[in-house]
C-alpha cells in the first residue's frame, strides 16, 4: 500500500504560479512512476505529467508543456509540480498518483486549483 497526500493548491490569477507537492508513504520502494492528473468540473480526469522514481524521465501533456515542471525528491519521497503561466483551463482538482509494479495505481485525495481570469 502507498499513501499519498497532496498540498499546495489554491486560488491564483491567470498568469500566476502555484507549486503542488505530494508526499508518499508506505511501500514507496515499489513505485515506478509518480504522476499528476487533474479533473475539471464536468470533465473526465486527465493526465498532466509523470516522472520516473529515478527522476530521469519526465513526460507532460501537450496542454502544459513549457509551463509545468514535475520534479521528484526521493530522499523525502515527494514529487512536486511547478505550475507557471496558469490559465483558466488549468482549473480543477489535481490528484497525485503512484504507479507500482503490475500497473497498480494509488491515488491521493486531490487538491483544488482555481485560476481566475
Amino acid at each position: 500500500q502507498v499513501q499519498l497526500i497532496e498540498s499546495g493548491g489554491g486560488l491564483v490569477q491567470a498568469g500566476g504560479s502555484l507549486r503542488l507537492s505530494c508526499e508518499a508513504s508506505g511501500r514507496t520502494a515499489g513505485i515506478n512512476y509518480m504522476r499528476w492528473f487533474r479533473q475539471a468540473p464536468g470533465k473526465e480526469r486527465e493526465f498532466v505529467a509523470r516522472v520516473t522514481k529515478t527522476g530521469y524521465r519526465k513526460d507532460y501533456a501537450e496542454s502544459v508543456k513549457g509551463r509545468f515542471i514535475i520534479s521528484s525528491d526521493n530522499a523525502k519521497n515527494m514529487v512536486h509540480l511547478q505550475m507557471n503561466n496558469l490559465e483558466s483551463d488549468d482549473t480543477g482538482v489535481y490528484y497525485c498518483n503512484a504507479l507500482v509494479a503490475g500497473d497498480v495505481s494509488y491515488w491521493g485525495k486531490g487538491t483544488q486549483v482555481t485560476v481566475s481570469s
